[in-house]
């Protein structure tokens, strides 16, 4: 262990602390000194799978916080508790970084970034699938400029998920639940941020879910561009990517990713006649100052802007923009009308 290592508590030991604790034993510069969790057995269990001999271990934040005085809280709790333990950590003097969502509404996102910024204390959110080589690839592709300025962003997201459990029970399941993936990827990938939203979601015959787990959003942009994003998760065969399956367009040209490793690109050469002349276009490799390693990737750049006082990627004050998207579409499916988007 580096002798200069980060002292680092965990709030949360259930299934998603294990890819957590995975990425961190291979940083030498981070410590766990505390693990907490209202399960103790739960918190044991990590401790003894990841050698964690050290740790101290409780249920109770505050007291863990006092006793260990922590440079980082790893937040991976339910999303009903993100805000009380970020803004118990945040005043603690702790940096945080959180799983996905950020906060279960908006007003309590902004009081958790507005809480980091008067603590002058890191707050960012796991959106680990921006760490995907293949949308580092498509992002510098169209920050180039090769297909014109962007004006159209479409996704489909395709998935008959049988997950048992709770979300089968959730209102707003897709949307809440792995709609923000997709929209933060439309946010990184074009550079714009939505300004306002129509949503429609409904349930359809045959879904195994309770409430509605299909939408169809269009989504006003910065920039004069326009984001349509359409998905289920009760939709069975052909299914798509997890990361969807893209259309960008261009004044130059087009672009279609599968969400996997498939691209296909065509630009402008000649505009005379009825239709361009068009060229095919390869999708350059990836580069080796593209950020990649999911949960490792995102754990690994906040650690280091801890360390160096910079600003993550992910840093809480830009996620809840992708966070409003989420919450914005909600609230325009519920109304039924189109809505705003304000942070």
């Amino acid at each position: 262990m580096d002798n200069n290592a980060l002292r680092a508590v965990m709030v949360g030991c259930g299934g998603i602390s294990g890819t957590w604790l995975d990425a961190l034993k291979t940083m030498s510069d981070v410590e766990i000194v505390g693990l907490v969790d209202l399960d103790l057995e739960a918190a044991r269990t990590r401790a003894d799978q990841y050698a964690l001999t050290e740790a101290v271990i409780d249920h109770d934040l505050p007291a863990i916080l006092e006793n260990t005085d922590p440079d980082i809280v790893f937040n991976c709790t339910v999303p009903g508790a993100h805000h009380e333990v970020t803004l118990t950590a945040l005043r603690s003097g702790a940096h945080v970084l959180g799983e996905k969502p950020l906060a279960n509404s908006i007003e309590e996102a902004r009081e958790m970034v507005e809480a980091a910024e008067a603590a002058d204390r890191i707050f960012a959110v796991i959106q680990n699938r921006r760490y995907q080589p293949a949308v580092r690839r498509l992002r510098r592709f169209l920050a180039s400029g090769r297909i014109g300025r962007i004006t159209t962003v479409d996704s489909d997201f395709y998935i008959g998920a049988h997950f048992g459990g709770f979300r089968d029970r959730m209102e707003h399941v897709l949307l809440v639940d792995m709609a923000i993936h997709t929209f933060d990827a439309a946010r990184y990938i074009s550079g714009a941020d939505a300004t306002s939203v129509y949503c429609h979601e409904w349930n359809p015959v045959g879904s195994w879910y309770d409430h509605d787990a299909s939408a169809i959003a269009v989504f006003e942009m910065t920039d004069d561009l326009v984001y349509s994003y359409r998905g289920s998760w009760c939709s069975e065969g052909c299914n798509t990517s997890w990361e969807s399956s893209w259309r960008i367009v261009g004044t130059q040209g087009s672009v279609l990713w599968d969400g996997n490793d498939g691209f296909d690109i065509q630009v402008v050469e000649e505009t005379d006649g009825f239709f361009s002349e068009l060229a095919d276009v390869t999708m350059p490799p990836l580069s080796d100052e593209d950020r990649i390693g999911r949960h490792t990737g995102v754990i690994r750049e906040f650690v280091d802007c801890v360390h160096s006082g910079c600003i993550p990627e992910t840093i809480g004050s830009d996620n809840i923009k992708s966070l409003a998207m989420v919450f914005g579409a909600v609230e325009s499916s519920e109304s039924g009308g189109k809505v705003l988007i304000e942070v």
